[in-house]
């Protein structure tokens, strides 16, 4: 019976009226075979009684005889159908999240082959079969897999949707260009396809870029915050060391001064980490709007693709990071103030201590020969200037005092802190400070806060700072050597005495707009002899100056 069925096909066990495997098969007179349900439930309204095949009559109804062979045939095939089916659908897997399920299997949908355009149906492995074997459906057009198959259809015309309208920005069939897209500018979808492609793909560029520019972002703030934690490391090693032979009440102005210096961390790292949240959130937002643009672009589904994009998020709100900055909190007369609150004997070694603090932010400046009054008198090395007794022959242009007897340094600063030392000595008068760039180095100058001057003299035994109206400086000792500390952000100008580790005056609340550059100006003639020069000094501090300039380096990641 095994070897019969094999030369046997499965259409000769098929019911004519239900096309599928007889169930019960019978036999009528006339010889033809059918299910019983499907012979008997016609028979039971209509009459006369026929053949569905032959068309033949009878009187009365046939008595049914039960077809034995077919029956077990029948069987045999139903059997070996299910026991490929089973085998077929255990090397098949279950359709995943995402993918294209079959829509023709029962209970566990299984993963799509090919998706049908004319029955807008998708097939796995065994239901795709019959079209590939029937001549019937052999002729239908087998895509791979997609969703939602009505949707490539035509709603009006119900026709396959292969065109793409330029002028309404929409998928069309050909009908459409008869009518309502007549005149328009029609192209076919794989032509549009890669102009889209292209567009797709500069846009994942551009997103990849956004998410690069923020993870460098990243890095500069987590640097900024590590150059914190040393000017904090560095503040609390100094606390320590003036505190250190003090008892309870020593000890407990040093916990104010660590809790001083580490809640002004706690701000600067909480500000960081703000900052890294948001970038961190925008380079999610971005990676997802990146793995969309990306899987999209590399779909080869035309219609899929220009569907999609109307689906396609708009790219997420990202903020401009080119100003977002992490400063390092000022501490300048943290020490200070909490030795303030103990002995006195304690008093010069806090200002010691102090002062190497500031001393960090040492710069290199040198004198710029082409500002300076034709009467002064450069060294060769560019770190002293004095006052001569014949005015020099030098060619005059917009950065040269032409009264004023003072020079500038080469070096001008727009960010950050930045210190240098000056040697007075010997120097019965002079003046130091900053100035902004922009200033007129013409005819008579009054150097004020107000006209872009920082300064203080020293002027016929008097110190004075040059605010409007000019402010008079008691100090304890004649300073040999004037330090000069800049907070660019804080709006801080301050002049120290050296020796001393003494503060001498501070300009505060104020506002740099500009560059601004070092000024010297040296004594003026003193019973007709000159005075010593005006030197600038090395710093002498033992560990390592900062590079000043490493927030417009960090800044240059985003411009």
């Amino acid at each position: 019976m095994a070897a019969a069925s094999m030369l046997m096909t499965e259409d000769q066990f098929l019911c004519s009226i239900c096309l599928d495997v007889f169930t019960d098969p019978v036999t009528i007179p006339c010889g033809h075979n059918f299910c019983k349900a499907c012979i008997t439930q016609p028979w039971n309204i209509n009459v006369p009684y026929h053949c569905p095949n032959c068309k033949k009559s009878f009187s009365t109804r046939p008595e049914l005889q039960v077809n034995t062979f077919i029956s077990e045939m029948a069987a045999q095939f139903r059997q070996s159908a299910q026991q490929k089916a089973s085998s077929s659908s255990s090397e098949q897997q279950a359709a995943k999240p995402g993918e294209v399920p079959c829509d023709v299997c029962t209970g566990t949908k299984l993963k799509a082959l090919k998706s049908c355009q004319v029955c807008l149906e998708s097939y796995c492995e065994t239901h795709l079969e019959p079209h590939l074997t029937r001549p019937g459906l052999k002729r239908h057009q087998l895509i791979d897999p997609v969703e939602n198959l009505e949707g490539r259809m035509c709603t009006k015309h119900d026709k396959l949707l292969e065109l793409f309208c330029k002028t309404d920005q929409m998928c069309v069939c050909m009908l459409c260009t008869y009518s309502d897209h007549k005149n328009h500018d029609v192209v076919s979808l794989e032509e549009e396809y890669e102009g889209k492609k292209a567009e797709l793909e500069k846009t994942e560029a551009e997103t990849k870029q956004m998410i690069q520019m923020r993870q460098l972002k990243i890095q500069e703030i987590k640097h900024s915050v590590k150059l914190s934690e040393e000017d904090a490391d560095r503040e609390i090693a100094g606390g320590v060391q003036v505190f250190t032979a003090l008892k309870e009440s020593v000890e407990r102005s040093q916990a104010e001064l660590i809790d001083t210096i580490k809640e002004k961390q706690r701000k600067t790292e909480k500000q960081a980490e703000g900052f890294i949240k948001e970038l961190e959130q925008e380079i999610c937002e971005l990676k997802k709007r990146s793995t969309e643009v990306e899987q999209l672009s590399h779909s080869e589904d035309h219609l899929h693709l220009f569907q999609s994009l109307r689906t396609l998020k708009a790219a997420p709100p990202t903020k401009n990071w080119i100003g977002v900055r992490v400063s390092p909190p000022s501490y300048e007369g943290t020490v200070m103030r909490a030795v303030n609150q103990v002995e006195e004997t304690l008093s010069k070694q806090m200002k010691v201590v102090e002062l190497k603090g500031i001393q960090q932010s040492a710069v290199d400046v040198t004198l710029d020969p082409d500002s300076a009054h034709p009467e002064l008198i450069l060294f060769y090395d560019g770190k002293k200037v004095k006052l001569g007794n014949v005015k020099k022959n030098r060619r005059n242009n917009p950065v040269r005092f032409d009264q004023w007897f003072c020079v500038l340094a080469k070096q001008s600063f727009s960010s950050g802190r930045f210190y240098y030392e000056v040697q007075v000595k010997g120097n019965p008068n002079w003046d130091l400070g900053v100035m902004r760039e922009s200033i007129n180095r013409k005819g008579f100058i009054t150097p004020t806060p107000q006209k872009g001057f920082w300064m203080i003299w020293l002027n016929e035994n008097e110190y004075d700072a040059l605010e409007d109206p000019p402010v008079r400086l008691s100090l304890k000792s004649q300073p040999q050597k004037v330090g000069v500390l800049v907070d660019y952000e804080e709006g801080l100008v301050s002049f120290y005495d050296v020796d001393a580790a003494a503060l001498i005056y501070s300009f505060t609340g104020c506002c740099f707009t500009e560059k601004l550059f070092p000024l010297f100006g040296p004594s003026v003639l003193t019973r007709g002899k000159n005075a010593a020069p005006l030197i600038i000094s090395p710093v002498n501090h033992s560990e390592k100056n900062r590079p000043f300039g490493l927030k417009q380096k960090a800044s240059q990641l985003f411009n």
